[in-house]
């Protein structure tokens, strides 16, 4: 049973870190958007969306605060990965102009919003598993 559990666990945590780095890995990609000449900075409210809203459900559906702390660890891989010049000379997240502006806020919140989602995993009472049996998906009562 055991074996189970972690098999189970470690399936979680695998897709839960492939779903949050494809996510910041767009997120990032989104960051020089424009709208008819104009800066569209949807990259910020997808941070703040995906990391709060991932790391809710992966502890919903897998029970674990392990397998929900790691959206936003993959999260911040990414980001920092995108600060990093590579052998080729480019560089995603760039600090001057309007851009430069929009990727900070893009960190800062993006940061902010793991931060506030894994404390509040890590500072919630135990973790419920969600039911797919067709369940209310309710805590029961003591």
């Amino acid at each position: 049973m055991r074996l189970v559990r972690a098999l189970d666990l470690a399936g979680w945590g695998v897709t839960v870190v492939i779903a949050a780095a494809w996510l910041a890995l767009v997120e990032v990609f989104w960051l020089p958007l424009r709208v008819g000449g104009v800066l569209f900075p949807i990259s910020i409210v997808a941070a703040v969306a995906g990391n709060l809203l991932l790391t809710g459900l992966a502890l919903r559906w897998s029970g674990s605060r392990v397998v929900a702390v790691l959206p936003g660890v993959a999260w911040g891989i990414v980001a920092v990965a995108a600060m990093s010049r590579r052998p080729e000379g480019d560089l995603v997240l760039t600090g001057n102009g309007a851009v430069g502006v929009v990727n900070l806020a893009f960190l800062l919140f993006g940061v902010l919003a793991a931060a506030v989602a894994i404390g509040r995993v890590l500072g919630s009472g135990p973790a419920v598993r969600h039911r797919e049996s067709g369940g209310s998906g309710a805590v029961p009562s003591r």
